[in-house]
């Protein structure tokens, strides 16, 4: 009897001990399934190419990078406030004198030295005013860091060393097929002989 009665007193403690084990495996499960979540999304963005990417150009407008099946593209990360700014006007010429081979995209960015801190607005203002430019450039985006733009991210995957910008003004070259075939700093000029041979290949 005495056995009897200590078993039922225990049933209770038995029982959220269970439920207890219950809620750590169901808290496990959600954690596992959150990472799991994470990394397939990373997954399927580095499985991309870079013709799937959809970008929203610096006046609103819907670009789709599968428009530029066939050419050569250089893409540049922009500041209005830089040292490397006067490059946008080789930028421009090197849209003018070789557009039938390139297809320059510029993306304005703030992650270096707070450089860019216009809004869309103002910053195609001043590229219109300062360096006229013409050639297309895309809405303010992130290009480092934990925020940056699911493109640049694809980008620094597939460059031949995993390379990311370091400062405003650096360049990936994508070749007709969509593979990043160079990356090149800041310093190398738009119109200089590694760009220019880059593009005549």
């Amino acid at each position: 009897m005495k056995k009897l009665v200590k078993l039922l007193t225990l049933l209770p403690v038995l029982g959220m001990m269970v439920a207890c084990s219950g809620n750590n495996n169901s808290n496990t499960a959600t954690a596992s399934t959150t990472t799991s979540d994470k990394t397939m999304a990373t997954e399927t963005q580095t499985q991309q190419g870079f013709y799937d990417f959809k970008l929203t150009s610096l006046d609103g407008e819907d670009v789709d990078l599968a428009k530029y099946k066939g050419k050569k593209i250089l893409v540049v990360n922009t500041a209005s406030e830089c040292g490397y700014t006067p490059q946008y006007k080789d930028l421009q010429q090197l849209h003018e004198a070789h557009g039938d081979k390139v297809v320059i995209l510029g993306f304005p960015a703030n992650n270096f030295g707070g450089q860019e801190p216009g809004s869309n607005q103002e910053i195609a203002a001043f590229c219109e005013k300062n360096y006229g430019v013409t050639f297309p450039m895309m809405e303010k985006v992130s290009v480092v860091g934990e925020d940056k733009h699911p493109l640049y991210t694809w980008l620094a995957e597939h460059a031949p060393n995993h390379e990311e910008p370091t400062w405003n003004f650096c360049k990936y070259l994508i070749d007709e097929n969509g593979k990043v075939v160079a990356f090149f700093p800041s310093k190398v000029k738009p119109m200089g002989e590694e760009i220019i041979a880059a593009i005549q290949k």
